[in-house]
């Protein structure tokens, strides 16, 4: 039902736009349909025709569409069509992060001409944004935001708010500066309104509002902009002048991003994928970790060398090598992406962190007891029936796996939570523990387990 209406509502814009009517009646019609919408069916329109559209919409207005459109090539050949003068405009009137990132993004042979193009103020302010580095808060803010001074009267900074607020639409939370532009504070737009013309502005002004610096860490920040939940918090320069601020916006593409960094750590990639990406660089993103992997390989391999003379003798506890390997994966996974995730709370004590091992690791200690019992009946019993093996050296066999599975899934719970836990101990992204990882780590811990309870219990004590 949803992707119907969102077709009709697409086939409707497309209708205004190739109505053949007067840029002033398709500026009046598209008012009632959001940006996003209307960025959606650029690709269904020819050049010819968003040209067209492009003209009759108000440069603000095709900025804000140009937003939406996520793919950078697409939106490059957007730009490409216009006159150079006009995608200058456009630029100029898009949110000054969203400018930034498109223009690191884009290899578009027209870049320098847009940005001759640009007002030397524009093109300025678009210059130091881009000089910070990617990894800090100050890559993601925006400069589209209110300030008034803090020696104001209420009606003086309801007419600042007014005044800036054509230029700057970003007015639910207004910034409060001293006389020496520094940063004092902020306040709500709705308390500016419902406050009375008498009422000193200092006593709406929130002194102890959030903040951040412009070179803080995008992950030593997300914590603090997750935990005040404001609709935007000023970024600071070491002077303790705004420079800009950061959006609920912003942070949701920040949280966005970190996730599929998280995400592609986990995978096993040294850095997130899209569909369009080139062959090669997909190649160039995952070989790293495969190679390591096939060299974990080789030493599991290696590990099961060392007992061959045990599946010589007993060569049907080769068959249940991989339920033991898939289960203490599974459970060292499991304890993985729950680490990973308390590991988030920068502010974690040791006793959390102690918490977390024992908690993990009874986790994996009763399933580890549940599933051994299980797999003691059952295996037991599949024995007897399919491989006519006397009861007593079938439920060895089994009790033996049993025991294994009990060991390997306790282990590899401890493995999986104390092997991040480490990696943030020293600084390192808890995340790099990923999934192929932990997988191969606890197969090295399933393999030495089993074979060695084999070894032990089924040929040394019960001299199968």
């Amino acid at each position: 039902m949803e992707k119907k209406l969102l077709q009709e509502r697409q086939d409707r814009i497309l209708k205004i736009i190739r109505s053949g009517k007067s840029a002033d009646w398709i500026r009046e019609h598209l008012d009632d349909y959001h940006e996003n919408d209307i960025a959606d069916v650029f690709g269904a329109l020819t050049p010819a025709e968003r040209l067209h559209l492009v003209r009759s919409l108000p440069v603000e207005r095709v900025a804000e569409i140009l937003e939406y459109v996520e793919d950078t090539k697409e939106a490059e050949t957007y730009l490409e069509e216009m006159p150079d003068e006009k995608a200058a405009a456009v630029l100029s009137s898009m949110e000054s992060d969203e400018a930034v990132d498109f223009l690191k993004e884009t290899n578009s042979t027209k870049k320098m001409s847009w940005l001759a193009s640009m007002d030397p103020s524009i093109r300025k302010q678009i210059a130091s944004l881009a000089a910070f580095d990617e990894d800090t808060i100050a890559s993601r803010m925006t400069t589209n935001f209110v300030t008034v001074e803090n020696v104001m009267t209420v009606p003086e900074a309801m007419k600042a708010v007014v005044s800036e607020a054509a230029d700057n639409d970003n007015i639910t939370v207004i910034y409060v500066v001293d006389q020496n532009d520094k940063y004092a504070g902020a306040f709500s737009l709705k308390d500016l309104i419902v406050a009375r013309r008498e009422t000193p502005l200092d006593d709406i002004i929130v002194k102890g509002f959030p903040f951040v610096y412009a070179n803080e860490k995008i992950s030593d920040c997300l914590q603090i902009i997750e935990d005040y939940e404001e609709a935007s918090i000023p970024v600071l320069s070491g002077d303790r002048k705004i420079l800009g601020v950061v959006t609920a916006s912003d942070v949701a593409e920040v949280i966005d991003d970190e996730m599929g960094d998280d995400y592609a750590k986990l995978g096993g990639l040294s850095a997130e994928e899209d569909l369009d990406e080139p062959l090669m660089m997909s190649v160039k993103k995952r070989l790293p970790w495969l190679i390591l992997l096939l060299f974990l390989g080789v030493v599991v391999s290696t590990v099961v060398g060392l007992y061959e003379q045990v599946v010589a003798k007993l060569t049907l506890i080769m068959a249940f090598q991989s339920m033991i390997l898939d289960m203490s994966g599974n459970v060292g996974t499991q304890s993985l992406a729950v680490t990973i995730r308390v590991l988030m709370d920068e502010n974690l004590s040791g006793r959390e962190k102690w918490k977390l091992v024992r908690k993990e690791a009874s986790a994996g200690l009763f399933n580890g007891l549940i599933l051994g019992i299980l797999a003691f009946g059952a295996i037991g019993i599949y024995i007897i029936a399919a491989k006519h093996y006397p009861a007593f050296t079938a439920f060895s066999i089994s009790f033996c796996i049993g025991l294994s599975l009990l060991l390997s899934m306790l282990i590899s719970s401890l493995v999986g939570t104390m092997v991040p836990l480490f990696f943030n101990k020293i600084h390192v992204d808890p995340a790099v523990a990923s999934g192929p990882l932990i997988t191969t780590v606890t197969d090295l811990v399933g393999v030495v387990t089993y074979y060695t309870l084999a070894w032990l219990m089924l040929i040394h004590i019960l001299g199968m």
